[in-house]
């Protein structure tokens, strides 16, 4: 039996771990993947906000950060198609369209995890 808190929790943990990955990567390889311009803010923030991700998965509040970083990202992605506020956040976190695409991505997911997910358990089998 698979419980709804622990699809919230896995998705916690995964997205926790790739932020850390991101965070640590983005020190050693600048543009990530050739695409993903990044500095040395946004790879701080990173790194917060995936040990932030883990250590509240860790504690039952994977929902919660799921959320967080739902619309948190959604947001950041917005911004960045946005002239004003893409030239502020180019010149504060490196951020770029194909950032801003891929915060867009995330932001829908980790929304659609948070709120899609519903009930009280599921059966997987």
């Amino acid at each position: 039996m698979v419980y709804i808190a622990d699809v919230q929790k896995t998705f916690a943990m995964v997205f926790g771990a790739v932020l850390v990955l991101l965070g640590l990567v983005g020190f050693f390889s600048a543009p990530v993947l050739g695409i993903f311009g990044v500095n040395t803010a946004q790879n701080v923030l990173h790194l917060v906000g995936g040990a932030l991700g883990l250590w509240l998965a860790s504690k039952g509040s994977g929902k919660a950060f799921n959320q967080w970083l739902g619309y948190v990202a959604l947001v950041v992605g917005v911004l960045g198609f946005v002239p004003v506020a893409k030239d502020l956040l180019i010149s504060i976190f490196a951020i770029n369209t194909a950032i801003s695409g891929l915060h867009v991505a995330v932001g829908v997911v980790s929304l659609g995890v948070t709120y899609a997910v519903k009930g009280e358990a599921a059966m997987a089998q």
